[in-house]
């Protein structure tokens, strides 16, 4: 995983002038990502088909509902719109609960966030409230 330059920059740059006031005495960084959890990979990326035609929707003037999943998204796109959506990957953890962990652990590791917003574009609203458990499942420790 490899975050965009300028996102690293950002991230650095807040860090290295932050100036400690009454609210806050240490920098703390909250990033947003994508999360699509499912039982496996192969169903999250299933799942995930919504959110990445909404997005080429946004991207062809087309707006409008969150669209139902598709197969095999990728053979109906052109290669420069598959290109567009793999820049979406960066900020995104798609697949099973192991998959989902390793990706949040690799975000957080990179970007050293103290706090993730997750969003998780699923048309299905059983599948969206799983995948929201899966990923607090995996991303809040456990207690003794």
């Amino acid at each position: 995983m490899q975050l965009p330059l300028p996102t690293i920059k950002a991230i650095e740059i807040y860090r290295k002038r932050f100036e400690p006031s009454a609210q806050m005495t240490e920098p703390y960084v909250m990033l947003g990502c994508n999360v699509c959890a499912a039982e496996t990979d192969d169903e999250a990326w299933l799942l995930r088909s919504s959110a990445l035609q909404s997005t080429l929707n946004l991207r062809r003037g087309q707006p409008g509902p969150l669209p139902p999943p598709v197969e095999d998204l990728e053979s109906q796109i052109s290669p420069h719109e598959k290109m567009m959506l793999d820049e979406l990957k960066v900020a995104s953890m798609v697949g099973s609960p192991e998959t989902v962990q390793r990706e949040l652990e690799a975000f957080i590791a990179l970007t050293g966030a103290d706090e993730l917003i997750i969003s998780a574009q699923i048309y299905d609203h059983n599948a969206r409230c799983r995948s929201y458990k899966i990923t607090a499942d995996v991303a809040i420790p456990k207690a003794p």
